[in-house]
């Protein structure tokens, strides 16, 4: 069962109680190269990112939040990314950024947080409170010896009550570490304790297979608890790959199922056809599908039809032929060379898909 949080806004998107969890990127390129940031907004539109973060690190970036708010329409939340500088936050509300994302732990005192608070009140802007184990309070280090669940868990809790104090509660948490054990233990401290909605992520997670499989862990532990309001997959990888892996560990969980599912046989020494290629292919023909179905290739008999009947469509392999199928049924047979052009335009005609 999902945790029961608040439910906050961001621009025109709702966060938290039964809203969806929300896929999270961030800009990767330079913020005042005006032409890269456009061209990478467009990519996460396309890859479906539904809240795009920027880093905010001088003046000038800041005075591009109204152009790149723009770029990424209405229903696009931008977030102004903000470390150590409290004038760049303020500046950066009052260039209309939908959301500020701020660590107490480096800007280190209490006043200029206050005037964060305040000018965020103002303009009805969202704040995300950031809870990194690089950034943590001196005292609280000195009390745990160092960046322990316990301890981001503490300084967690103790900046929310800190804002809540003040009168402002249109905020979000993340409590990040790079490890998954360390991370996972103190969003549990945390959710037990709050009703605030959770930013979630294994933060420099890396890169390539092992920095998917530590966020995948991780992220995918939280969720299953129920725990989670928004999520990042926070790679060494282009932008609108942490997109896709994002809504893979959703849908793999059952929480959002947005694209086609490709299942396929481990193949073994009965395949009659190529089962990786075939598959890799048919998820590139799909990619800006928007619908989720169940999409099967079996390399032969065994695993055809009838180990696959669940499928909405499906190839199974022969030797020279391959049965198309849907749920179990079989709708034609086709030359193997021909097996993929004849799936993809039956789920076409079928589905009624016009790219």
């Amino acid at each position: 069962m999902r945790r029961k949080t608040r439910t906050i806004k961001l621009g025109n998107l709702l966060i938290g109680g039964n809203n969806p969890i929300w896929v999270q990127s961030m800009i990767k390129c330079y913020s005042e190269d005006v032409e890269s940031v456009t061209k990478e907004i467009k990519r996460l539109k396309r890859a479906g990112c539904e809240i795009v973060r920027i880093a905010i690190p001088t003046d000038e970036a800041a005075e591009l939040i109204p152009l790149y708010k723009k770029e990424c329409g209405e229903k696009i939340p931008l977030v102004a990314d903000i470390h150590f500088s409290y004038k760049l936050a303020l500046k950066s509300i009052e260039k209309g950024a939908d959301g500020i994302r701020i660590n107490p732990g480096n800007i280190n005192n209490k006043s200029w947080i206050r005037e964060i608070i305040k000018t965020a009140s103002i303009y009805h802007t969202c704040i995300r409170i950031g809870i990194n184990a690089g950034s943590l309070e001196k005292r609280i280090l000195a009390k745990y010896g160092g960046p322990t669940p316990e301890a981001l868990a503490e300084s967690a809790l103790y900046w929310t009550s800190f804002f809540l104090d003040e009168g402002f509660d249109n905020i979000k948490m993340s409590i990040k570490a790079s490890d998954v054990d360390t991370t996972v233990r103190a969003y549990r401290i945390y959710a037990e304790k709050t009703d605030i909605p959770l930013h979630i992520g294994i933060t420099e997670a890396g890169f390539d297979t092992y920095g998917i499989i530590k966020s995948s862990i991780g992220i995918g532990l939280l969720l299953y608890e129920g725990i989670g309001d928004t999520v990042r997959v926070s790679l060494s990888e282009p932008s609108n790959r942490e997109v896709e892996v994002c809504y893979e560990i959703l849908q793999a969980l059952g929480i959002r199922k947005t694209f086609p599912e490709i299942i396929s046989c481990p193949t073994c020494g009965r395949k009659k056809i190529d089962v990786i290629k075939l598959a890799r292919t048919v998820k590139k023909n799909l990619k800006q599908f928007r619908k989720y179905l169940k999409i099967a290739i079996m390399g032969c008999e065994v695993n055809g039809p009838g180990e696959a009947k669940e499928a909405d469509y499906g190839i199974a392999g022969g030797k020279t032929s391959s049965l198309i199928f849907s749920k179990g049924k079989i709708l034609k047979k086709v030359p193997n060379e021909k097996a993929i052009d004849e799936l993809i335009k039956t789920i076409k005609e079928v589905e009624q898909w016009e790219e």
